[in-house]
């Protein structure tokens, strides 16, 4: 009787070690998905640099909700992630997610579209986002799993299906979407979405305001301020950045536009005194300490605007 008693709690106690490895495994991050428009949802990663904590998530991973189909945009920084996402649209609706947008070709953005491409959706990007992670997916997705560790698990690198240059139009069911690329921004290829019934813009990285922008070497900042005039002329509503909370333009002027106006006023002023690149990184950009990543990146941005105006005088 003792045997059978001890064998029994050796064979429940596997079972119980066995499920709870299990459980383990399968673990996704949480995920909460604020209402912005009638029918845009949104899950905001945070303000910060992405690490095993976080999931990667430190963008905005959005969710269209039309009358027949369920629109995504982006596809996050891993499988799991993305699973989480799908997760949370079930609760919201039965529809079935018909198509993913990624909204460049960083990690963040395509390296989740491993999850959906065993879904069978197809994905959507601008043809530039698309050769950027090409060539850059080794790379992003090797410091990706350097940082999520076991959090990696089944992602994949997986490429775009559909490539569009300047407009592409879907429809999910009485409610028409715009996937606009105004023009070359904070990386290449990035895309905004337009719900025009809605006035909701998911802005993606044209736009920033609670996270400092970051000035890329290859971000030309004369053409982005351009593409952000183009994009201002829509008068959205409603605003889903690439990182922070849902805003309104006003906003995104203030901590886009202004701030990249501001920097190359004051980096052309550098210019025409002739200083140099030891200057720019002593531009005063306290008016914009309270964003979040200031420290890492407001003397980066001063000395690549610099180099990048720099260049643009000879």
């Amino acid at each position: 009787m003792r045997k059978s008693i001890t064998t029994f709690i050796l064979l429940f106690g596997g079972f119980i070690g066995f499920n709870l490895l299990a459980e383990t495994s399968q673990k996704l991050p949480e995920l909460i998905l604020t209402k912005v428009s009638e029918k845009v949802y949104s899950a905001i990663g945070v303000t910060l640099p992405p690490d095993y904590s976080n999931w990667g998530h430190n963008n905005n991973l959005s969710v269209v909700i039309g009358d027949k189909q369920v629109l995504v945009v982006n596809g996050g920084d891993s499988y799991l992630l993305a699973k989480a996402l799908h997760r949370e649209i079930k609760k919201l609706t039965s529809n079935p997610v018909t198509w993913l947008v990624n909204e460049n070709g960083q990690g963040h953005s395509m390296l989740g579209n491993s999850y959906w491409r065993e879904m069978k959706v197809p994905i959507i990007a601008n043809i530039e986002a698309a050769k950027a992670f090409e060539e850059d997916s080794s790379g992003l997705f090797s410091r990706m799993k350097l940082r999520s560790k076991e959090r990696a698990k089944d992602t994949f690198i997986t490429t775009p299906d559909i490539t569009f240059d300047k407009n592409y139009r879907l429809d999910l069911g009485n409610t028409p979407v715009e996937l606009v690329n105004f023009g070359p921004a904070h990386s290449a290829g990035d895309v905004s979405v337009w719900l025009p019934q809605e006035k909701t813009l998911i802005a993606g990285d044209i736009a920033f305001h609670q996270r400092m922008l970051a000035v890329f070497p290859e971000t030309n900042t004369k053409m982005w301020l351009q593409s952000f005039e183009k994009m201002m002329q829509l008068k959205p509503q409603h605003v889903v950045p690439g990182h922070g909370q849902p805003t309104d333009l006003a906003t995104i002027k203030k901590y886009t536009y202004d701030y990249l106006v501001f920097l190359r006023t004051e980096v052309e002023k550098l210019l025409d005194e002739d200083l140099g690149l030891t200057e720019a990184y002593q531009i005063d950009q306290s008016a914009y300490s309270d964003l979040d990543t200031f420290e890492e990146l407001a003397s980066k941005n001063a000395g690549r605007v610099f180099q990048e105006m720099e260049m643009d005088a000879f």
